[in-house]
């Protein structure tokens, strides 16, 4: 799912200007790579509510950075655990957990997912102003391209 320039350019004409548009955009793909499958949908609309941001903007961001949320699960873990100086520092194998009482399974999804939330705030901050400052540049070209396009 991609966002089209006439999508963008709609947006800009409701009144929204790039820098907010741009941090929308990037904040909604940040949130989108939340390591917590299933919750980022409600996390971009409660944001969006908050913040009076656009809805349907932040959330097609979280849906375009839906399968990068699953490509960066394991390297937010890595990272976190590499942070981390304390709790497991290894996964379980498979056998070990069919193995182990539901609690010491519980607890070692904890720590994975504790581990990747880490990991993933670690780098969000970072790489949300990085994406605000690209797409503001480019958001601030969409209504001069257009603009010459309809004069054409």
């Amino acid at each position: 799912m991609g966002l089209t320039e006439r999508q963008i350019t709609e947006w800009l004409r409701q009144g929204l200007s790039p820098p907010r548009l741009a941090f929308t955009l990037a904040l909604g793909f940040a949130i989108g790579c939340i390591p917590l499958v299933g919750t980022t949908t409600v996390v971009c609309a409660a944001l969006a509510l908050a913040f009076r941001l656009n809805m349907p903007a932040i959330q097609a961001a979280n849906y375009a950075a839906m399968p990068l949320q699953l490509i960066l699960i394991v390297p937010f873990v890595r990272l976190g655990r590499w942070v981390f100086a304390f709790g497991p520092q290894q996964a379980s194998a498979a056998e070990k957990l069919l193995h182990a009482s539901p609690w010491e399974v519980v607890s070692q999804f904890g720590w994975l997912t504790a581990q990747a939330m880490f990991g993933w705030a670690l780098t969000a901050a970072p790489a949300m102003a990085l994406m605000t400052l690209g797409l503001n540049l480019m958001l601030h070209r969409v209504p001069k391209r257009a603009a010459i396009e309809s004069a054409e």
